[in-house]
């Protein structure tokens, strides 16, 4: 039985999409089939879907639904080449210009984080928001030192949203995984606890803070990637407050062109940055739309909003790169022995077979550029080589696919002549050559050399010690072979005993039958 809560949370996205003349998805879908005739009687269905146009309707609708919805959006934006240009740059909105909460609101949040009226923290504050998005805004102020900031405010209630989407998101997959065999295959209930954590992480703003701190020492005198300064004294749980920057959006075209940037190198650039962050580091921006970037001309990023980041373990990163890299040496056989090797795929699962379907997805796209590869296409391939194959979803990995995804959508808008594989490829060789190669191993060896020679003298005692307990466990292994054989025994005589207690009582009773 479905919780009260969520059925009433369906039934209201549901009537914000009528009401935003989009009811034909509410329509079609099983649940309101019965009632489909009473929404005619609705003076939405009349009036308010003609109102604007789709591109419009489909923003206001994610607008409404709230910061999941939105962020959905902010994902699809990136994507031109999946959606009509209307709608990608009506959901370009979505990454910094969603409705604005009062700035009354806005200062009442930040005395109570700080403990202390506005005016003492800040020299100058603005009420009016400089930006403004799914889980928070921003505000521009003046420090009493003379730095200029910006304040990052959460939304109001926005805990209690983002509770109730994700109870939702969760029972669709507990039913979606009890009535539909692929959605076991694609671990539905795994990716929305990993969406989850990583979206509630967000609404820390002195994690985010940290996170942002970390990858500015990461990246500290880089030539090609800039990280704002956080102002620790007044950062809080709900507010953030560090440097402001200058830089032009991403996403403006026209004005980098006129600044002369040099699209090409910042394209390549942004490919350095995302291997880089990945395997050199092992932490990664995961939030990298559109509205979270800034170019600073000729081609220098600017990176701000750090609420979602994401890490890997040593075994996937390594894991990662071998896969990666024979996938760029075309090596599929390799490839496809390593997804079975992993579990990522059924071990009945015959390699050849797995080798010809990836080579056949692969080989369409190398040597050419982004603009001659259909994402599209390339994504039905992908997913019907993993129906096909039943290959497994791998929640841990979802935010790096994610992160991918919008360096790839990004790439396209900005260089769309870049070949990702051929730019890819000597970063993630060299760095597996550091990790991996024979001076790497050697490097290990000789760092961990100190800790050995303070071990060695331990090492007789150490190794007494090892044998005394194997010795130890081989006596008692044979001790309990011993106690478990003579319980054998007993078990046999008292079953065998019951046997004839059991024949002995049934010829009694027979007996007593005859000669009565």
């Amino acid at each position: 039985m479905i919780n009260p809560k969520i059925l009433f949370r369906l039934i209201h996205i549901s009537w914000v999409l009528i009401i935003h003349g989009l009811d034909e998805i509410v329509l079609n879908t099983h649940l309101f089939r019965p009632i489909r005739c009473l929404v005619v009687f609705s003076p939405y269905y009349w009036l308010n879907k003609k109102s604007a146009p789709p591109a419009v309707r489909i923003r206001q609708t994610l607008e409404e639904l709230g910061p999941i919805y939105v962020k959905f959006g902010q994902a699809l934006s990136t994507r031109k080449d999946l959606l009509s240009d209307e709608i990608a740059d009506e959901l370009v909105k979505l990454q910094d210009k969603v409705p604005p909460f009062s700035s009354e609101l806005a200062r009442a949040i930040i005395e109570k984080e700080l403990g202390i009226p506005i005016n003492e923290a800040f020299a100058e504050f603005d009420a009016v928001p400089l930006a403004s998005a799914s889980v928070a805004q921003v505000h521009t102020a003046v420090l009493y030192s003379g730095e200029h900031v910006v304040v990052k405010v959460l939304r109001p209630d926005i805990e209690k949203r983002i509770h109730s989407d994700m109870a939702l998101m969760h029972e669709i997959a507990r039913l979606a995984e009890k009535f539909w065999p692929d959605a076991r295959r694609l671990r539905a209930r795994d990716v929305v606890t990993e969406f989850e954590r990583t979206t509630l992480d967000e609404l820390d703003l002195i994690r985010e803070a940290a996170n942002a701190a970390k990858i500015r020492r990461n990246f500290e005198n880089s030539e090609i990637i800039y990280i704002p300064e956080i102002h620790w004294p007044l950062t809080r749980k709900k507010v953030l407050v560090m440097e402001r920057i200058h830089g032009i959006p991403v996403g403006d075209i026209e004005q980098m062109k006129a600044a002369g940037v040099d699209f090409k190198l910042l394209a390549e650039r942004g490919v350095e940055i995302f291997f880089t962050q990945v395997f050199r580091d092992n932490f990664f921006h995961a939030d990298m739309h559109p509205g979270n970037i800034f170019v600073e001309p000729p081609a220098s990023y600017i990176a701000i909003d750090f609420g979602i980041v994401g890490s890997l373990s040593q075994f996937d990163q390594h894991y990662l790169a071998e896969n990666l890299i024979a996938f760029f040496n075309r090596d599929y056989r390799k490839v496809a022995e390593m997804h079975v090797e992993s579990g990522w795929v059924p071990r009945t699962t015959r390699i050849e077979q797995l080798e010809s379907a990836i080579r056949s997805v692969c080989e369409p796209i190398f040597e050419k550029p982004l603009k001659d590869i259909s994402f599209g296409q390339l994504l039905l391939r992908l997913f019907q080589t993993a129906h096909r194959f039943e290959m497994n979803v791998q929640p841990q990995l979802v935010l790096l696919q994610k992160t991918l995804l919008n360096i790839e959508g990004l790439g396209r808008q900005l260089y769309p002549d870049l070949d990702l594989w051929r730019t890819a490829k000597p970063y993630l060789e060299q760095w597996y050559k550091e990790r991996m190669g024979p001076k790497a191993k050697i490097t290990k060896l000789l760092k961990n050399f100190p800790e050995l020679t303070e071990q060695m003298p331990e090492l007789p005692s150490l190794v007494f010690k090892a044998l005394d307990n194997a010795a130890h466990a081989h006596h008692r292994a044979e001790r309990q072979n011993e106690e478990i054989t003579l319980l054998r025994e007993r078990i046999d005589s008292h079953h065998k005993k019951m046997f004839w207690a059991v024949l002995l009582g049934a010829l009694l009773v027979s007996a007593a039958i005859f000669f009565k």
